[in-house]
């Protein structure tokens, strides 16, 4: 501490100096201690440090001032609260000094002060700002000096900005002094008061607010100069901004006076106006949509207001040089430096902009009105004005975007098909007036059409295939300018690109030789981003030259070549970005893919530079992308050279540990040997099937769901791979762990069972894979003790998956063997395997000619047991799906029979219309029992078994929510059933539409915006049953309809509730794991804790401490630590 207070005391000494430079390296000496965390001054340093700084604030020399200003700064958090107080004082004083300089240095000392306080010392922080603000108000008020008062207004609002809330018993004072500078003479003090008297209103309170604006109120009304108008305008504009929406309650009080001012003809009074209607528009929307209709058709008035400019000339004159030498006259002719008109157009195309951005329930309205006026106006002469046009135009383009839940439609526009109707009618008129304009002299002007175009094309894909010829010129112009910006260049690529992505390829085809040279020469451009670009292009334009998906007429051998040859520089060189790297190696996929037919002879220079960058660890993940490009391809492009080699690197990438590299990796060796199973070996393939069983786990599905399509074409391409012992070494035990895992499900679990059907497929002598040798192992597995009751479901699929391999004797007595077993079952789980397996193998085959069968099954419905019960439930519903004829009306006659077992009857038929209702003819298989199932259950509705009644709504709601039913059978009841007087029946159809709802794969506003897709619209016309169920008495009903609305807003916030209900249950086992493993972590803790405890126990000394071991160590002490580790495991 001593050498820092010696240190600092030579610096003093020497910023007493006589000499300057002395003075002046002291001092920034000084300014490097300070700002160093570590630094600890003494009082009297901090004394001596203060004195000297605000003595040198006074320095003659400038430079030397201004290092004791900065010093000000790091010195605030270093000293003591008196030692800020004495600054703050000192510079306060000097405020009001007759020296300019020394008052400008003081206001700069005082802000830098200011901005330093530390928000966390508020007792400091208020001390020193109640000091600051008397003085403040004290220059504010002093009329004479004009320099002091802007100084002290801009330091009060840095004041009120960092520290406005520790001033509210000064806020009085304040505003007392603001609010006549408003009248001041001086414009500058004008506008600085309303900048504080914003910074004011975010922290006052709501009294003082009131009085603020009923000042600004009657300054409006009283109208008593135009000069004083207009700061009464922009004062209100700025509290607007700041206030939010403490500003709606005025809303009504200051849009008249604003609409009576804005007809004034004075152009600033008119930019005022326009500004402050931007801020209500923007922080008051709700408030100001009953004045969206005048205020929209006074912007569009003034959008065009435009006294020093004739339009009308121009029309007619389409050729491109009069054009251009038309602007040059009217840029000498007319000069913007005193015209105001285009402060006022822009400022009307950006209050327009707010009014769509905020109001897109009037979206259709807008387009009526506003945007032909905008597309009129897009030949606006100023380019400010023409950008915020733009601006405008786009932001009603975004608000018109389809979100993606809604795309349900060839137009992607779902109910608002009026708005997309309108919005084509207008493209044309788009085109033409933003065609011409591509080749204009401003950028930002090309700038601006290219964004609007390309919004244009997002919003409606394919909008521009008839005008794409008379836009290729711009395109042109902008990509081959001798001295075209890099920005420009850019936007110009990626509109192209937007264009050929989401246009049929025809569009671009007439055009492809002149817009191929001007690619190929960005390809070639020396800067990288426009490089990129440009090959993200030529990657689309290869697609669309040769679109693999579809037949196509155009010639694309010209061009071949050349597209070749440019993308292969490229893709040699190596000392290029890592951005153009990736994108050449990607393009380069494209072509071989798309065109590597014509190229047979190039390909072996290509080839083995793709070897080289899947080497390279940077380059190995796109490389591998690009190869599944052409591997996939259907020309079947030859790569068996590549393969030798390719093959060991590719399965030390399935080693490491980056999932995305796997899951590419993967997905590339999938088409390998489907496509090229010739080219390969089993010893080539045994490198890849070695590093297959650590990826066959529950960890990651996804990574095992890909593995299993892997393995599934190799049983299929190359059986002999599988005979080196590569399955029977370890894969297949995976692969039958993984089917014990309960998180197994989905496509993952279809993967599985394909991987087996095709090993029972290959089924060759001896090979330990055939049908029985499976079988055999899959029963093994479920006799296994603490299988899974979800593993239990996985394993039966997996039966009923190599039964239908089989022919149909094997099957049906396998059936007789699990019939007789679910008859005379030795155990529970064996009972319940029983069923499960007759229910997945009736299924995928009919096993109506196996006798008794649904009685059977039924039968199973009187062991105590409810796993029993629900498993033959299922499997009831599952085997009536193999053949409706036969199973459906015997589970009906049975529903209305056995009341007893109604509940799981109806179970079945739930499982029924759900197996059935994911395919058009199902669907068509299971419509001809509609109408006897639709009597069952609505005679059902008002049973008295809830858990009944509820099975009977979700069949309700299926039957609807999967289309199953025409709305002509269901919407006239409705009305019918919530205007029952059974409270029972009401209850139903609620909860049938809750089902309904929840049960939809697209969300429910589109829904309920399409008649023709929705089976509850013309139900929601008859809100008196509906909605007054509301309001009923009966806690149920009001219960079930509550639950209906919780679900609608659950289905606006949560598209994907199923998948997260189905994912829960895995969810719980892996907490429950956790908790197992924590809890064992605990007790081995627990364990050895009390060990080490007693081995020190022992250790004492017996004689000496006997009485302190005794009470440390006494059995209570031990048997509250125990209760202490029991409820906190984690301790």
């Amino acid at each position: 501490m001593s050498d820092v207070s010696h240190h600092i005391a030579y610096l003093l000494e020497k910023m007493a100096s006589c000499d300057k430079d002395f003075r002046f390296m002291a001092t920034n000496d000084l300014m490097g201690e300070l700002q160093k965390d570590s630094i600890k001054l003494d009082d009297d340093s901090e004394q001596k440090v203060v004195k000297m700084l605000l003595h040198l604030l006074e320095d003659k020399n400038g430079e030397i001032q201004n290092l004791a200003v900065r010093c000000l700064g790091p010195l605030v958090s270093k000293v003591e609260d008196v030692q800020v107080e004495t600054i703050v004082e000192h510079l306060c004083t000097n405020m009001s000094s007759d020296k300019e300089q020394l008052r400008d240095i003081s206001s700069t000392g005082l802000k830098t002060v200011i901005s330093e306080l530390p928000l966390t010392a508020s007792g400091m922080a208020a001390s020193v700002c109640k000091r600051i603000t008397g003085c403040l108000n004290t220059a504010i008020a002093k009329q004479e000096d004009v320099s002091v008062q802007l100084e002290a207004l801009d330091i009060l609002a840095d004041l009120l900005t960092r520290f406005g809330s520790l001033l509210v018993s000064f806020h009085e004072a304040i505003c007392e002094a603001l609010l006549p500078q408003l009248a001041s003479p001086h414009l500058a003090i004008r506008k600085h008061t309303i900048q504080a008297l914003g910074h004011l209103v975010m922290s006052c309170h709501h009294t003082l607010y009131v009085k603020i604006m009923e000042h600004l109120l009657d300054g409006l009304a009283k109208n008593s100069t135009t000069s004083t108008t207009r700061t009464y305008i922009q004062a209100v504009g700025a509290l607007c901004r700041q206030a939010g929406h403490r500003f709606g309650e005025n809303v009504e009080r200051v849009v008249p006076s604003l609409i009576q001012f804005i007809n004034v003809d004075d152009d600033e009074l008119r930019e005022f106006c326009l500004q402050a209607f931007e801020a209500l528009v923007h922080k008051c929307s709700k408030e100001m949509t009953p004045h969206i209709g005048t205020l929209t058709g006074v912007c569009l008035e003034l959008l065009a207001y435009d006294p020093n400019y004739n339009y009308e000339e121009e029309n007619g004159k389409d050729d491109e040089g009069d054009m251009e030498t038309k602007e040059e006259e009217n840029e000498e002719e007319y000069s913007d430096d005193d015209d105001m008109s285009c402060k006022i157009r822009r400022c009307a195309a950006k209050c327009l902009e707010a009014i769509i951005s905020t109001h897109p329930d009037l979206l259709i309205d807008f387009y009526r009105t506003i945007s032909p006026v905008l597309i009129g106006r897009f030949k606006e002469r100023e380019e400010n004005v023409k950008a915020d046009i733009f601006h405008a135009f786009i932001a009603l383009l975004k608000q018109t975007k389809p979100s993606g839940s809604v795309r349900d439609d060839v137009t992607g526009f779902g109910a608002n098909q009026e708005i997309y109707s309108v919005l084509m009618q207008q493209v044309p008129l788009i085109i033409q007036a933003t065609s011409k304009q591509m080749k204009d002299k401003s950028l930002k002007t090309r700038q601006g059409v290219l964004a609007l175009l390309t919004e244009l094309v997002l919003v409606i894909p394919g909008c521009l295939s008839p005008h794409f010829s008379q836009l290729v010129p711009g395109i042109l112009f902008c990509l081959n300018e001798r001295n075209a910006s890099s920005p420009m260049k850019i936007d110009t690529l990626q509109f192209v690109h937007t264009v050929l992505i989401h246009h049929p390829p025809e569009v671009a085809h007439e055009h492809i030789a002149a817009l191929l040279p001007s690619l190929l020469s960005a390809v070639s451009d020396p800067f990288y981003k426009i490089t990129s670009e440009a090959l993200l292009v030529l990657q689309q334009l290869v697609r669309v030259m040769r679109p693999l998906d579809s037949a196509t007429t155009f010639d694309f051998t010209p061009y071949t070549v050349s597209i070749y040859d440019s993308v292969l520089v490229r893709l040699k060189a190596a000392d290029l970005d890592q951005e153009v790297k990736e994108c050449s190696i990607s393009c380069m996929g494209f072509i071989v893919s798309h065109l590597g037919d014509h190229l047979a002879d190039k390909l072996m220079v290509c080839l083995p530079i793709f070897l080289d960058r899947l080497r390279n660890e940077i380059s190995r993940l796109t490389t591998v992308k690009a190869l599944t490009k052409i591997a996939s391809s259907p020309l079947h492009i030859n790569i068996s050279p590549l393969l030798p080699e390719a093959l060991p690197i590719l399965a030390g990438f399935l080693r490491k540990n980056q999932r995305a590299l796997k899951l590419t990796t993967l997905a590339l060796l999938d088409p390998i040997v489907n496509s090229y199973s010739a080219a390969l070996t089993p010893e080539l393939l045994h490198a890849v099937l070695t590093e297959i069983p650590p990826l066959l786990s529950e960890s990651d599905l996804h990574i095992a769901q890909l593995t299993l399509n892997l393995l599934t074409s190799v049983a299929r391409n190359q059986r002999s791979a599988f005979q080196t012992g590569g399955v029977n070494g370890g894969i297949l035990s995976e692969v039958f762990n993984l089917l014990r895992s309960p998180l197994l499900q989905g496509v993952a679990l279809g993967s599985l069972l394909d991987f087996l059907q095709a090993l029972v497929e290959f089924n060759a002598p001896g090979s330990g894979l055939g049908y029985r040798d499976l079988l055999m192992c899959l029963m093994n597995l479920a006799s296994k003790p603490g299988l899974h009751k979800t593993a239990h479901h996985s394993v039966a699929q997996a039966v009923a998956t190599l039964v239908v391999t089989q022919p149909v004797s094997e099957a049906f007595t396998l059936v007789q063997n699990f019939l007789q077993e679910a008859q005379r079952p030795h155990s529970d789980w064996q009972h319940i395997f029983a069923l499960l397996c007759m229910g997945e193998i009736g299924k995928r085959m009919d096993l109506h000619q196996v006798p008794g069968l649904g009685q059977a099954i039924i039968d199973s419905f009187g062991p105590p047991n409810e796993e029993v019960k629900s498993a033959a439930s299922l499997a009831l519903g599952s085997v009536a799906v193999g053949n409706l004829p036969a199973f459906l009306p015997f589970i009906l006659t049975q529903i209305e029979t056995q009341s007893r077992s109604q509940y799981l009857l109806l179970n079945s038929l739930k499982e029924v219309i759900t197996s059935l209702s994911l395919g058009t003819e199902a669907i068509a298989q299971l419509r001809p029992f509609v109408p006897q199932i639709w009597d069952i259950l609505f005679r059902l509705c008002e049973c008295n078994e809830e858990g009944t009644r509820n099975v009977v709504a979700e069949c309700l709601g299926k039957l609807h929510s999967r289309k199953i039913t025409d709305p002509e059978g269901f919407l006239p009841r409705l009305p019918v059933a919530l205007s029952s007087p059974s409270t029972l029946m009401r209850t139903t159809i609620v909860t049938a539409a809750k089902f309904t709802i929840s049960d939809q794969v697209q969300s429910i506003d589109p829904l309920h915006r399409l008649p023709s897709r929705s089976y509850w619209d013309d139900a929601l016309k008859f809100p008196s049953p509906l909605l007054l169920g509301i309001k009923a008495a009966d806690s149920m009903m009001e219960r079930q309809e509550t639950l209906e609305e919780n679900v609608m807003k659950e289905e606006k916030e949560e598209s994907m509730g199923q998948m997260e209900e189905e994912r829960s249950q895995q969810q719980l086992f892996l907490e429950k794991k956790m908790r197992e493993r924590k809890q064992k972590k605990a007790e081995k803790k627990k364990r050895k804790r009390i060990e080490k405890r007693e081995l020190k126990r022992r250790e004492k000394d017996a004689d000496n401490r006997n009485d302190f071991d005794d009470d440390l160590y006494d059995d209570d002490e031990d048997d509250d630590f125990d209760d202490l580790m029991t409820r906190w495991p984690g301790f």
